[in-house]
């Protein structure tokens, strides 16, 4: 038969047909109409077709059980598809039903099936779940160049071989070993440590001419401890995540637990078309305060060529992370002077405190003070750090979560004292305050300060009371989505912080709270609750799918708010997205719903 007009093959999933596959539809397809009220499908049944959408609205719903009633679930427009679960299942989950007078294709159902077999990808848009259909919306093109960003292997990069010296080895026979193995470090047995130590061509250079250390001196001593592994199993990104955040240019590979070789910095960026490894090199050699600015200006333009490249969003924010941690730890040390940075502790929070920074947006950080420290001048100290990050790109944040506030700034026995306020008081802003103190984390100074603090958090757990409490902010924004299950927003689309990704941090937070997860990043709280069956599996794999859809779309809008000379929000117009990219968004605000449901069900919580 001919083809029928207004079937559009290269929209989603359709576009994920090979030729023969498109030419077999097209030459099958049919057109049907649908008056007012009737069944297109009946939940229970098999369907003899798939439909696609060319005019009308069907509503999908599910028979509430002998009360008459039925609930819900969403609407379907021009352009949607539906019925493939009734044909590939034999039985549909839901009905259809016209709402007036409704045209759409239908696929033959032995056609669909056929459609299946014949095309895995296709087949897997029907079957998987968010995760799948996250990577089909990505592009041929776009797909390959993130597999090549993103997939490679430690192990798969050249290593430098693993050369051992022992501790009594003098710096002149290091150096030689160096030239000849033609290696950039050493790595230093000694019997008083179980692991090997590592010492750099630079740390030679550094006791030479700096200490003024004979060439016959041992290089034990100069060995810097722990070693700094990555697995060989593990990304390559990763390894330039670590690299940056510990301030060095080689990591040790493991293989199977056993020393397989060393990894530079050279060897990372021989993969990696980024200029992040030119930020760090900067942030090194900074010696000011404007040093540090100029610096950390190019962090944008970084964000957007790894992302138009397809770097996954957990590793982009992860090297973000390690960035924006390079940036206030150097400018904490360059206004703490050494005699003090050992009795006080920097804090990041909230989003930084996760490792899900992306854009530079407020400061959150708090500050850790050993108990009897005289020191007059630390508020002033404060007082400049805050203004110095502002002055880098940090605003101040409106709630003034903020160092130079002593709110934040408190003696270890004062936070001990503020859990316990925390513990009494169940909401307003102490409920707000704890909320951002539980994604904390030590980015510079002594971190030992932390961990009573810390400690102290993780006992909140136990409050059934509390994390009742605390629980109940997760229902605060409502999801937005309609009544149908359609993505419902404003005039300015939605606010996907409000109604897509706080719901979930905040449940993930609560969550991990009362389980013992010490994890402050939302994908390990998610991976750890569902390794304890705290997490049902298929939302556990659903969740970080879902915040990954919402971080990616926010950054993208926040992108081409930047080069509109906009102010970037968190705000994101639906109708402006391609199909398959609202779908996702559907999908994954579905997910925010279940698991909203969940957290509800949980902690005993009403609507």
């Amino acid at each position: 038969m001919d083809s029928v007009p207004g079937l559009d093959l290269s929209q989603p999933p359709f576009d994920l047909l090979d030729d023969a596959g498109r030419a077999r539809l097209q030459a099958s397809v049919d057109v049907g109409f649908h008056a007012p009220g009737s069944t297109l499908i009946e939940a229970g049944k098999a369907s003899p077709h798939v439909h696609v959408i060319l005019k009308g609205l069907v509503h999908a719903y599910q028979a509430d059980g002998g009360g008459g009633g039925e609930q819900r679930f969403a609407d379907y427009g021009p352009g949607d598809v539906f019925g493939a679960w009734a044909v590939m299942a034999g039985r549909a989950r839901l009905s259809y039903r016209a709402e007036g007078e409704c045209l759409s294709f239908l696929i033959p159902a032995e056609v669909f099936r056929r459609l299946i077999e014949d095309n895995p990808r296709f087949a897997a848009y029907f079957n998987e779940g968010l995760a799948t259909k996250g990577q089909l919306s990505v592009s041929g093109q776009e797909r390959r160049e993130a597999a090549e960003l993103m997939g490679t292997r430690v192990g798969e990069a050249q290593l430098a071989p693993a050369e051992h010296v022992a501790a009594a080895t003098s710096i002149a026979d290091a150096a030689a070993r160096l030239r000849e193995r033609h290696v950039d470090c050493l790595l230093v047995d000694d019997a008083g440590h179980q692991e090997p130590g590592i010492v750099t061509r630079t740390d030679l250079l550094d006791a030479v001419a700096l200490q003024r250390l004979p060439l016959g001196a041992p290089v034990g001593p100069l060995a810097s401890r722990p070693l700094v592994c990555v697995g060989a199993d593990e990304v390559l990104f990763q390894a330039l995540i670590g690299m940056t955040e510990h301030r060095i240019e080689r990591v040790v590979v493991r293989d199977r637990g056993a020393i397989a070789g060393t990894l530079g910095i050279a060897e990372v960026l021989s993969h990696f078309a980024s200029h992040s490894h030119l930020i760090s090199v900067r942030l090194a050699r900074a010696r000011t305060l404007e040093d540090i600015a100029s610096a950390a200006a190019g962090m944008n333009e970084l964000i957007r060529s790894l992302a138009a490249h397809g770097a996954r969003m957990p590793y982009l924010m992860g090297l973000v992370s390690a960035l924006n941690g390079r940036v206030m730890a150097q400018i904490f040390d360059l206004l703490v002077a050494p005699e003090h940075r050992d009795r006080i502790c920097l804090l990041v929070m909230g989003s930084e405190g996760r490792r899900e920074q992306l854009l530079k947006t407020d400061q959150d950080n708090a500050l850790v003070v050993a108990d009897g420290l005289d020191w007059p001048g630390l508020a002033e100290a404060m007082a400049r750090f805050s203004a110095a990050l502002d002055a880098v790109g940090y605003p101040p944040c409106p709630g003034r979560v903020m160092v130079n506030e002593p709110h934040w700034r408190m003696t270890a026995s004062q936070w001990q004292e503020r859990i316990g306020h925390w513990q009494q008081r169940h909401g307003g802003e102490a409920a707000l305050d704890l909320s951002i103190a539980l994604d904390a984390r030590p980015i510079a100074g002594n971190p030992a300060l932390f961990a009573p603090v810390k400690a102290g958090l993780m006992a909140l757990g136990q409050d059934e009371i509390l994390m009742h409490h605390l629980a109940s902010a997760t229902l605060n924004f409502n999801t937005p989505l309609t009544l149908f299950g359609r993505v419902r927003g404003d005039a300015r689309g939605i606010d996907l912080k409000k109604g897509a990704i706080f719901p979930v941090v905040h449940g993930l937070r609560c969550l991990a709270l009362r389980h013992g997860v010490a994890a402050t990043a939302s994908l390990e709280r998610c991976e750890a609750l569902t390794e304890r069956a705290a997490l049902p599996r298929e939302l556990g794999r659903d969740l970080p799918q879902a915040l990954d859809v919402f971080q990616r779309m926010r950054l993208d809008a926040q992108l081409a708010a930047l080069q509109a000379g906009r102010v970037p929000d968190n705000h994101l117009d639906p109708q402006a997205l391609r199909r398959l990219d609202r779908e996702l968004l559907r999908d994954a605000l579905h997910v925010v719903k279940e698991f909203r449901e969940h957290v509800r069900r949980a902690f005993h919580l009403v609507d």
